[in-house]
């Protein structure tokens, strides 16, 4: 039986990704949606891209495309940085580029220029990097950059009073669109936890892998998890983004 499986921000855990698949059981029958955030944080950022391109020939993928993503194929076409983004990742997988073919990445531009803004399916679930801001849905969405940049659905489902009945006026709309939505981009490290978290209609499952939390992956169906090891202890030598 075929599985949905969603997977949460890597930023460079080539080796938590490795954990997750097989500790998932991943086969050719599931379907692997990706979070975004494929980059910045840990040192093999060209190693998950490499992957995610070899995965996508073989298995039944769906790439969101992540914030930090999107800083990384500016640099890779332009050459163009900002100190915010150096300090947050960046600085990192730069230096990790330097032992990169100018073919390689090319092929990793590619890929990222391919990845999608944002995956409704047919069960009206929407997968998205961070979020929207359209009170009419995605499809009405002005600015293509908060869906991967946006943090005031998650901020909104985490302040929410849950005894508010969703035909109450004072409900908010962006919760009553979707059947469900699943985000990464703010780690639920913030609020001190290290597994998928559920509020209102929205999963986040950014689980802190950037940081000192583990990698996630979830069954979108059944919402059984498997997860990593926490990635510094994989990384032992590197300080990620603490």
């Amino acid at each position: 039986m075929s599985r949905t499986l969603v997977i949460g921000d890597i930023h460079g855990a080539f080796k938590a990704l490795q954990q997750i698949l097989k500790r998932a059981a991943v086969t050719r029958n599931d379907l692997l949606i990706f979070l975004g955030d494929y980059v910045d944080g840990w040192g093999q950022s060209p190693e998950v891209i490499d992957f995610l391109i070899q995965l996508k020939q073989e298995y039944q993928c769906i790439f969101m495309r992540g914030n930090h993503d999107d800083l990384l194929t500016d640099w890779l076409k332009t050459g163009n940085h900002t100190e915010q983004w150096f300090m947050h990742g960046g600085r990192v997988t730069t230096q990790s580029y330097i032992k990169v073919s100018d073919d390689q990445k090319e092929q990793h531009i590619d890929f990222m220029e391919s990845l999608q803004n944002y995956h409704l399916d047919e069960d009206n679930r929407l997968f998205v990097h961070a979020g929207f801001t359209n009170l009419n849905g995605v499809q009405n969405e002005y600015f293509s950059k908060m869906f991967y940049w946006e943090r005031t659905l998650w901020e909104t489902a985490l302040a929410l009073d849950e005894t508010i009945p969703k035909n109450d006026p004072s409900y908010p709309k962006r919760f009553t669109l979707y059947k469900e939505v699943f985000i990464g981009h703010t780690p639920v490290t913030r609020i001190g936890e290290t597994v998928p978290i559920n509020k209102a209609n929205v999963w986040n499952v950014d689980t802190g892998a950037a940081f000192k939390g583990p990698l996630t992956i979830m069954d979108a169906n059944t919402k059984e998890y498997w997860q990593s090891d926490p990635v510094h202890l994989l990384y032992p030598n590197e300080n990620g983004r603490n």
